[in-house]
């Protein structure tokens, strides 16, 4: 409590605090928190400045709802600024599924947010329709959710006396929330906020891992910046002088010598364990002070308590602890066909008479709708107790399946024309799990549906991730049945996962705690031909090839990716088969550059043919567009065609810098900047680089892009010798920022850059052996890499590094080997996408040359110049053309024009 009250002064002094408390179930943890918070809302002085002291809880039932506690945490903010007190009660009252169920809802509760949902809605409801999720546009749009909500939070502490947060039982945040926290806590250090929350210890939760990560994360960060505003504390047993405390306000009608006989048999008992002193106390009839026949362990006291009610109401309560720690009368009553009223009147008995539950007094809409009333039990641990301990297995599971269609008919009663509130169906879903085998396939469907209902309500793909999971879990033990619903379920929730979270598993072989992505789509590519259905054949040949690509690399994925389009032809589907080319055009330049630009080409001629794909307004396609053009400007630059690839490029940044979020601008930017750097503009790549990385950093998270954007950056700062140390940190950076995000396509890229920037400020100054070390390791983990992915654009580029790297150690002979072998990889595949022909020849003649293959390094060196003439050539600006010659370091080198 004095840390806490410490805690509360600080933030008064405006200092930012986070309090983080810990304690196994039945520490006191939430009785702490509440007369904490009881104690300093009665401690505010007039005329002083004083703190808003706020208390939200997170239960078991509201992990899975998007931005539950953060929505709470609105309203509860909201409602502390006088002005606008009307309007945030009255959106309280609404409920978090209503509040959340429009993009003018949100707009209304976080300013200017609406138009994000709105167009996350759009992306998401045609990704649904065509099966291709541009994952790379979907992470922005929940990033501008998150950082709106948590900037509003901090607008409304902010505005007014500083505040303090209490969060209890976190471990049943929803992930949203979570990632809102986050950006809290970072905030913290220069915001009048004081962050509590508590988290109970070894307790069961749906995202119990992921907040103990985070805690993990915030505490060795405090750490490692030898910073003060963070604690962390753990609640252990009562001290005898406390148990003597509580007996003597429990009893205070016995002797003092009574109460000190009870307060030891009570330390004795329970060892100090809060809940089990309430119980215990619970049990001893008015003053009672006997010792005698106290329980022995806390499941007994419960089990004395519970034997204490009549049996039809034990069989109520054993009914209640299968829906939930709450649970609602008419659901209870619906299940055992009696009277509402009447089963009412039985809870209000049992929480008047025997205690074991307590009336909820802030119902939730729909609860008010069916006019009904909401209990919660006194414990988790007494309904754990009454539930684990007092039905089997098989009636647990039969009562979860009535209670799941007790709900279906509630709905179907009362929400007849209009949809069935989200609790209502996140309820039903939940009860399906539980059911049993038998109603596996219904659990899916419910929660397929409901992954569908997150992600579209354009706010947060987390819980939609979740949901999918249970549903592929619940189906994918049954076996295929003659009428195809078990694949066609599988297909739908598989479909929808790895699109939702392809931003993530475009680095990783596995989502979440989840099973293997490519196995996933494998097994939903086979359900798909097995139903037949050339449309969802076509989508998830697509989906396998991305993720072949993942696991496996490039080769197969590219074979995938090719039947992908073949069989979107064979099912006439002109939305599957663009999608498919264009996917497939940006990965076949990695193995064939011509091969790639005709394929980029044919997407181009099939979007313009096709009425279709132009006047579907699809978001979805918009982005398949975008990323073609953008691509074929990239590769014709790649390919020595600077001219027509500029013009492509610069085109494709102006038209989506006049997009509201910006999605692919980041990516364009980075392609023109590589454009810039190749013909000497180092002033406009600069700009250019700033302007991505801008964009980036206002969404607030980590990104491969942002990472690629940072380590261009470092290469051209490398250059300029009062930059050295900045490129240096950059190239770090950016390297610890792939790291982190890890998108298979850019790993072995920034991994080079790193090392080009290492080898260059070695060539411009003292070579550094650490540094060259460090870099040689680097490039011999992108060999390696690159060998199992078919990336050989980067496997070239990493052997011409490693070529440069034992120049300069003076080992001419590992030089000319590392040159030879970059050579034959160049002579075997020719241009590639993102490498530069003259500087693998330039790189190679020198390594050559210092071994005595003078013949053959002249060769090379006219190879080189030739690149370097037929790129100038492409180049139809005088002006432009010159500096590619004079100003780009290389091309000097190799025309012999270098001072």
């Amino acid at each position: 409590m004095a840390r806490l009250q410490q805690a509360a002064r600080e933030v008064v002094d405006g200092a930012g605090r986070l309090v983080i408390v810990e304690a196994e179930s039945g520490m006191g943890k939430t009785a702490l928190l509440t007369a904490f918070a009881r104690k300093a809302g009665q401690e505010q002085q007039p005329g002083a400045t004083n703190c808003r002291v706020v208390q939200l809880s997170c239960g078991a039932a509201t992990s899975t709802t998007a931005f539950h506690l953060a929505y709470d945490a609105l309203l509860a903010l909201g409602e502390t600024v006088k002005p606008q007190q009307t309007f945030w009660s009255r959106l309280r009252r609404m409920g978090v599924a209503a509040a959340w169920s429009t993009p003018k809802a949100v707009g209304d509760l976080v300013p200017g947010l609406g138009a994000a949902v709105t167009i996350g809605q759009d992306v998401v409801s045609a990704a649904l329709d065509s099966g291709s999720m541009p994952a790379d546009s979907l992470q922005p749009q929940q990033q501008a959710v998150t950082l709106g909500i948590a900037q509003e939070l901090l607008r409304l502490v902010r505005d007014g006396a500083p505040v303090l947060l209490i969060l209890d039982d976190i471990q049943h945040i929803d992930l949203s929330s979570l990632q809102v926290l986050h950006r809290l806590v970072a905030e913290l250090p220069g915001a009048p906020l004081g962050l509590v929350v508590s988290r109970t210890l070894r307790e069961p939760a749906t995202n119990a891992e992921a907040v103990a990560e985070l805690l993990a994360l915030w505490t060795a960060r405090d750490g490692a910046q030898s910073l003060s505003h963070i604690v962390r504390e753990s609640l252990s047993a009562l001290p005898p002088d406390a148990v003597m405390d509580w007996v003597t306000l429990d009893r205070p009608g016995a002797s003092a010598s009574e109460q000190q006989k009870l307060a030891g048999a009570l330390t004795e008992v329970t060892a100090g364990s809060p809940v089990f002193l309430r119980q215990c106390l619970a049990l001893l009839p008015g003053d009672g002070v006997s010792t005698v026949s106290l329980p022995r362990r806390l499941p007994e006291a419960f089990a004395r308590r519970f034997d204490r009610v009549e049996e039809a109401d034990r069989d109520l309560l054993k009914l209640a602890t299968c829906y939930g720690n709450t649970f609602v009368a008419a659901v209870l009553a619906e299940v055992l066909r009696e009277d509402h009223s009447h089963v009412m009147e039985r809870l209000l008995r049992i929480s008047s008479v025997h205690g074991l539950i307590r009336a909820v007094e802030e119902r939730p809409d729909w609860v008010e709708h069916l006019g009904s009333d909401s209990y919660e039990f006194e414990h988790q641990a007494l309904r754990a107790a009454i539930y684990r301990q007092h039905q089997s297995t098989g009636l647990r599971e039969t009562r979860h399946a009535e209670l799941a269609d007790a709900l279906t008919r509630l709905a179907e009663r009362n929400w007849q024309n209009r949809q069935t509130p989200y609790e209502v169906r996140l309820a039903t879903a939940r009860q399906l799990r539980r059911a049993g085998f038998a109603r596996r396939l219904d659990s899916a469907a419910a929660h397929h549906e409901l992954a569908r209902s997150v992600a579209l309500s354009g706010l947060s793909f987390t819980e939609a991730e979740q949901h999918c999971l249970v549903a592929i879990e619940a189906v994918r033990a049954l076996e295929p049945d003659p009428e195809g619903h078990r694949d066609a379920q599988f297909v739908e929730a598989v479909e929808l996962l790895l699109s939702l979270t392809e931003v993530r598993w475009q680095g990783h072989t596995t989502v979440a705690d989840g099973p293997d992505i490519d196995r996933l789509a494998d097994e939903a590519e086979q359900a798909a031909l097995r139903l037949g259905d050339q449309r969802q054949i076509a989508r998830t040949t697509l989906l396998r090839g991305k993720t072949l690509l993942v696991k496996f690399g490039l080769e197969p994925s590219l074979d995938k990716l090719a039947a992908a389009v073949e069989r979107a032809e064979e099912a006439g589907d002109p939305v599957a088969l663009f999608v498919a080319k264009v996917e497939y055009g940006r990965q076949l330049p990695k193995r064939n550059l011509e091969a790639g630009l005709r394929v980029l080409i044919e997407a181009e001629e099939l979007y313009a043919s096709e009425p279709l794909l132009g006047e579907a307004n699809s978001p979805v396609l918009q982005h398949a567009r975008n990323l073609n053009e953008m691509q074929l400007g990239v590769n014709l630059f790649d390919h020595g065609r600077f001219g027509e690839g500029r013009n492509r490029l610069v085109r494709c940044t102006e038209r989506l810098r006049a997009e509201r979020l910006c999605t692919e601008l980041p990516i364009a930017l980075n392609y023109l900047a590589q454009l810039h750097l190749a013909t000497g503009e180092f002033t406009e790549a600069e700009a250019v680089l700033a302007e991505a990385r801008d964009i980036e950093a206002a969404r607030g998270a980590d990104s491969g892009w942002h990472a690629y954007n940072t380590a261009l950056l470092a290469l051209l700062y490398a250059q300029d010798p009062a930059r050295r140390q900045e490129a240096r940190d950059l190239a770090a950076a950016a390297w610890a920022e792939t790291e982190r995000t890890w998108l298979a396509n850019l790993v072995p890229i920034v991994r080079n850059l790193y090392v080009e920037v290492l080898v260059a400020l070695a060539e411009e100054g003292r070579p550094g052996e650490e540094d060259l070390d460090f870099a040689d390791r680097l490039a011999s983990d992108t060999i390696e890499e690159t060998v199992r992915s078919g990336m050989h654009r980067s496997r070239i580029a990493a052997l011409s590094l490693r070529g440069r790297v034992a120049l300069r150690r003076g080992d001419a002979t590992a030089a000319a080997a590392h040159a030879r072998q970059a050579l034959a990889l160049l002579e075997q595949y020719g241009d590639m996408p993102a490498l530069r022909t003259e500087e693998v020849l330039h790189d190679a003649a020198c390594a050559l040359e210092a071994v005595g293959a003078q013949a053959e390094s002249t060769q090379l060196l006219e190879r080189a110049r030739g690149e370097v003439e037929r790129k100038a050539a492409s180049i139809e600006e005088p002006e432009r053309r010159q500096r590619f010659l004079q100003e780009v370091p290389l091309n000097r080198w190799i025309t012999g024009t270098q001072p």
